[in-house]
């Protein structure tokens, strides 16, 4: 099987203006993944499938993850001037890095017989940029999955010829996969009992005053 970095230089080469990313992975089974912006994503798969070396012909699995944000703690040198001479200092600083949702599509060529080569998308937020294409017209194992990945994470996959909930119902307003997914106090499809709804509710309250 090729290497990510030579995947990365023959697709860069078919696709204009493509710019593909090596994401370690820290195992020796699976050397890392590649990832790819979002706009470049369909002619990036067309490459991956089509290529003779490679002919990645069939997508085995589409899964999402969830980068919330984080906030990073770093530590940077100063120098400031003390009683007339200059001494340097550390100083601790927080920086806010934007969080995100990512989509991991796992691709093997049952033509050649490897695999399997892992590729990357990811949304420019958690919250309005959550749009990313799909590639069920790539690959056509990717519809259910894609509709799975959109209702239990909620990217919207533009170009899926059927992008509805597949797990939860239509009506359904959250992504029970997110981080910071917290229970119903009731649910729709299942009556609960009265006092385990109002337990939920003060639990749910109090976190709030704590908070």
């Amino acid at each position: 099987m090729l290497s990510p970095e030579t995947i990365k230089a023959q697709v860069e080469s078919l696709v204009p203006g493509a710019e593909l990313v090596v994401v370690p992975n820290g195992s020796t089974d699976n050397p890392g993944a590649l990832l790819v912006r979002g706009e470049q994503a369909v002619a990036v798969a067309r490459a991956l499938r089509e290529h003779p070396a490679l002919r990645l012909d069939y997508a085995s699995n589409v899964t999402g993850v969830d980068w919330p944000d984080q906030v990073l703690r770093e530590k940077h040198r100063i120098k400031l001037i003390v009683e007339g001479e200059e001494r340097e200092f550390e100083e601790e600083r927080e920086r806010r890095v934007p969080g995100y949702l990512e989509v991991v599509y796992h691709l093997y060529s049952m033509a050649l017989g490897h695999g399997p080569v892992v590729l990357r998308l990811r949304t420019g937020n958690r919250n309005d940029q959550v749009s990313l294409p799909s590639l069920t017209p790539v690959w056509r194992s990717c519809e259910l999955q894609e509709r799975e990945v959109f209702d239990l994470f909620g990217v919207r996959f533009e170009g899926h010829p059927d992008l509805r909930r597949l797990l939860m119902w239509e009506d359904y307003q959250d992504h029970p996969m997110r981080k910071d997914y917290s229970d119903p106090d009731d649910y729709e499809y299942e009556p609960t009992a009265h006092d385990r709804v109002l337990a939920r509710s003060r639990a749910r309250q109090g976190e709030g005053a704590a908070s």
